[in-house]
């Protein structure tokens, strides 16, 4: 075993020896398995708190430089930490926008000056990030958004509206897409792109109910909002290339994240586990042979998600289409996520009609909480029919009519 592989052992043990020691105990509310559900200043000072404790400890940003406030290790360190994480069924890191997509971008892109202004305190959590990129008249057509941003002076005026802004009403800066120029032949070379702060009169976050009850997401209202024209994140008219540069990071299609540790894990694990658990006229489900073979046949695509994550690390053995586990990555893993836990609810009968809260539901509720946070997976990041046509486009080669 080289001297590198026992290093990396090593760190392996002592992430999990702290995570069994350190884990919190149960808080007394309903901790979010994903980061779409933080609705209460209780749960975002508990999630905050909880990732300020592991960044000191020095398991997330691993990859980040130490200028920054990172390690300056190799990525499989970091991998390493967030599945002692996700073994240990940890609280998530908080902090998502900023340590997935928001920091990775300044990294690539900002200059020394916002690297050393905004790094580190997306690691500590003290600066949680949003993204203002979805606005309420455009769906998924990105490239027509319409929120303007007006040059006068030494400033921009910010005037419209973002939605599905997760952490809006929490969030210290946002990454904006806005319009700078209305009147270019092509409507992408009119938008210009802004770390953006959120603390400025005429930024109002109006938090909106979800469909599993809390209020992780807001809608965000830019009423003359003024921010610093040193907010501009490369020239007018590039924001186009700076936002598809910021979805390669939020598909997971690039790494350079500070950890991808934002969701509970719900796995095979867990179903098997509920199979066992849960009887239909006298026999756990396990022993029912049709549900055997639809678990197999669910275990073996979990399976081959996790190797084909291996495998687009190997660039000889993705010589055909390079590009295709990268870009397809998000659209078969949400959609397997989807019709899993769908399944499980259907394997409860009548009580898969319950939910938290209601008396007499299966696993406190788990599983119907699970499949509706999946909706959130299969749009945010492009939908699964805006990332089936990004394969079919540039995988495949296809026209786009």
């Amino acid at each position: 075993m080289t001297a590198e592989k026992q290093d990396l052992n090593k760190f392996r043990a002592e992430v999990s020896a702290w995570m069994k020691a350190n884990k919190p105990a149960d808080p007394g509310f309903l901790l979010p398995q994903t980061f779409m559900e933080v609705g209460s200043e209780e749960v975002l000072e508990f999630l905050r708190d909880w990732q300020r404790k592991v960044y000191d400890a020095g398991y997330i940003g691993l990859t980040w430089p130490k200028e920054y406030g990172g390690k300056g290790l190799p990525e499989e360190y970091q991998l390493a930490a967030d599945e002692a994480m996700a073994h240990e069924r940890v609280p998530i890191m908080l902090n998502v926008i900023g340590l997935g997509w928001a920091g990775p971008l300044v990294l690539k892109s900002g200059t020394d000056e916002e690297k050393q202004k905004y790094l580190k305190r997306i690691l500590t959590a003290e600066d949680i990030w949003c993204q203002g990129f979805s606005e309420p008249d455009h769906g998924s057509d990105l490239g027509n958004a319409q929120t303007s941003a007006v040059k006068d002076g030494d400033d921009y005026v910010i005037n419209g509206t973002k939605i599905w802004t997760t952490f809006g009403n929490y969030s210290k800066y946002m990454i904006l897409l806005a319009r700078t120029n209305p009147n270019t032949e092509r409507k992408y070379d009119g938008l210009s792109f802004f770390l953006a702060p959120m603390d400025v009169p005429g930024v109002t976050a109006v938090p909106i109910q979800k469909i599993t009850g809390e209020y992780g997401f807001t809608e965000t209202f830019f009423d003359n909002a003024r921010i610093p024209a040193s907010c501009l994140m490369g020239e007018e008219g590039q924001g186009w290339r700076v936002a598809m540069q910021t979805l390669q990071f939020e598909r997971s299609a690039e790494g350079g994240q500070a950890t991808h540790y934002n969701f509970t894990p719900v796995t095979m694990g867990d179903l098997l586990q509920a199979t066992e658990n849960t009887t239909r006229d006298g026999q756990p489900l396990l022993k029912d042979p049709i549900v055997r073979d639809n678990l197999v046949k669910f275990l073996i695509e979990e399976k081959s998600l996790r190797l084909s994550a291996t495998r687009a690390e190997i660039p000889a053995l993705c010589q055909d289409y390079p590009f295709s586990l990268a870009l397809s990555g998000k659209l078969r893993a949400t959609e397997y996520f989807r019709r899993m836990r769908q399944y499980a609810i259907s394997l409860q009968g009548g009580k898969g009609s319950l939910y938290v809260g209601d008396e007499g539901a299966i696993e406190g509720g788990f599983w119907q909480r699970a499949y509706f946070n999946n909706f959130s997976a299969t749009i945010g990041g492009g939908t699964s029919q805006i990332q089936s046509n990004i394969i079919g486009q540039h995988v495949l080669g296809l026209p786009k009519s």
